[in-house]
């Protein structure tokens, strides 16, 4: 909600300060008749569906939005027009492909009211709460004190600040306890504090623990600072809800850093509570958006496509290696939250590892773009120890080759791609309960790498032929027989039929007895060299299925 006429200054902010405090590239001014300065007094959406009336928009300095009415349209310049004789400070309307026409260029240059489009690709929802938080920032708190002033959306320098007032080590978290940011650490945190920041988010023990004493339950159903004594294991805590009408944003928690909270820490922390509003609004509405909006960039260079790379730290001319990674329970991919927490670790890793290592998630894969220094063939091989350790899961992980052109981006992905291709197969001829986290670089695994591309080709060829493999792994399949995997090992050993046998843990005898069965059964005899050869293709695939 906006503030209240009773909490505003004579006059509100500008619509140039408006539009600076939004996201670039949002918005296009495409006529001011009486330039940007003019007063905004509110953001205020417009249906074309239902009747305008003008009495509804006769505040002046309002901005509206013109929903569904495209600048091209012949609407446009009726609804130009009303709202111009309202008194509206700007109309904001989509773009098309032919952009504003002419009749409505004409009608703003005889108003007084500024024309604006949104871009393509921008949502009314999200354009709506960006325009709404600004103006809520425009209007501050003249009790916020220090908090006042800062840039819309920093949440670290607001943790910094209310620090400062309370005198106490303070985190920002979202309404599931996940970290959003922290203030710096002038003592040795407690071990709560330190658990909380290394991962994140408030451990899950805490949370519960939280929830069934009934904190939580006061914490969202108040708006003044609820406390937390002090026990035997951690500090006194202060925490107070950040809210949006009746929409929990988030949370600010102050703890003892070292020394006795501020004798005026409650009054401060509720201040802070209030100042918070536009910053978690913000965050919520342009935070997410901007993670999209990068993620969907960095999709596109991996696909062979040229955004902005600039825009997500990306440094034409430079080399990069791809690494990607997944997530796994045992052998299947981690559900749920297991996954996602495992991946998010990974991607904080990432970001830490060096300046300009940018990622993207698809499902439980993570793509990380790492930057490459002159000369270095590996960039990403710590990157990939480090992927080893993550806790609370089992990872995948590949790195491509490095390239020096962001067009050949694609080609380092299908090679990161096919190293966890290989890393997963090998993990599934393993005994269960073998599988442990591994990683590689494409060089390590090329031969295996360049066997999975060619099964890709062979595959559909395969699958159209008929023969003594396809007979054996047809029967396998129906009864449950071990031919195949007796052949393979068999194969594997180079016709060492003692080393295939203890690969099988069976006897060397039981071993011959099923490849002479196999070859009486089905025909497959393993003294032929083609045959052996169909055969290891046949039964590779054969594993794909399996």
């Amino acid at each position: 909600m906006h503030p209240s006429e009773a909490d505003r200054p004579d006059t509100g902010p500008t619509l140039a300060q408006l539009l600076a405090l939004i996201a670039a590239g949002t918005l296009d001014v495409v006529a001011a008749p009486r330039g940007t300065g003019v007063r905004v007094s509110d953001v205020v959406l417009h249906d074309p569906g239902e009747e305008r009336d003008e009495e509804t928009w006769a505040a002046t300095g309002l901005v509206l939005l013109a929903v569904g009415v495209d600048a091209a349209s012949p609407e446009a310049v009726d609804v130009l027009r009303a709202a111009d004789r309202a008194g509206a400070a700007a109309v904001v309307m989509r773009r098309g492909s032919r952009g504003p026409g002419a009749a409505l260029l004409e009608a703003v240059e005889r108003g007084r009211t500024a024309l604006l489009t949104r871009r393509p690709g921008q949502g009314w929802t999200e354009v709506l709460g960006r325009l709404r938080t600004a103006l809520v920032h425009s209007y501050p708190d003249r009790s916020a004190g220090g908090v006042d002033g800062l840039r819309l959306g920093d949440l670290p320098g607001l943790a910094n600040t209310v620090a400062d007032l309370v005198g106490g080590a303070i985190t920002i978290e979202d309404p599931q306890s996940r970290v959003l940011a922290y203030s710096r650490m002038d003592h040795e945190p407690d071990p709560m504090r330190r658990l909380t920041i290394l991962g994140q988010e408030v451990p899950r023990w805490r949370v519960l623990e939280l929830r069934e004493s009934g904190f939580f339950q006061a914490l969202w159903n108040t708006d003044d600072v609820v406390r937390l004594p002090a026990d035997d294991r951690y500090a006194e805590r202060l925490a107070v809800a950040v809210r949006h009408g009746s929409e929990v944003l988030g949370s600010i928690w102050a703890a003892a850093d070292g020394r006795p909270l501020a004798e005026d820490a409650v009054a401060a922390l509720r201040t802070a509570g209030r100042a918070a509003v536009p910053h978690l609004s913000h965050h919520r509405t342009w935070g997410r958006a901007a993670a999209r909006d990068r993620e969907s960039a960095v999709h596109a260079l991996l696909a062979g496509s040229a955004p902005a790379a600039h825009e997500i730290g990306i440094v034409r001319g430079r080399a990069y290696a791809v690494m990607v990674a997944e997530a796994y329970d045992g052998r299947e991919p981690s559900p749920g939250d297991v996954g996602q927490r495992v991946l998010d670790v990974l991607a904080l890793q990432a970001a830490a590892y060096r300046p300009g290592c940018v990622t993207a998630r698809s499902g439980q894969r993570l793509y990380a773009l790492v930057p490459a220094e002159d000369g270095e063939a590996d960039p990403a091989r710590a990157l990939l120890a480090t992927a080893r350790g993550v806790p609370r899961g089992v990872v995948f992980a590949g790195a491509g080759p490095v390239v020096a052109d962001l067009a050949e981006l694609p080609g380092s992905r299908d090679a990161a791609e096919l190293v966890v291709r290989v890393l997963r197969e090998r993990a599934a001829r393993l005994p269960a309960g073998g599988t442990g986290s591994a990683v590689a670089s494409y060089a390590e695994v090329a031969a295996e790498a360049s066997v999975l591309r060619l099964l890709d080709r062979v595959e559909p060829l395969w699958a159209a032929m008929t023969g003594p493999v396809h007979a054996m792994t047809e029967h396998d399949r129906a009864h449950g027989s071990r031919y195949g995997d007796s052949v393979a090992a068999y194969i594997d050993a180079f016709g060492d039929t003692a080393a295939a046998a203890r690969r099988l843990h069976v006897h060397p005898n039981t071993l011959r007895y099923r490849l002479r069965r196999a070859g009486e059964l089905f025909g497959v005899d393993l003294a032929d060299p083609a045959v052996r050869l169909l055969a290891d293709v046949g039964l590779r695939l054969g594993r794909r299925d399996g």
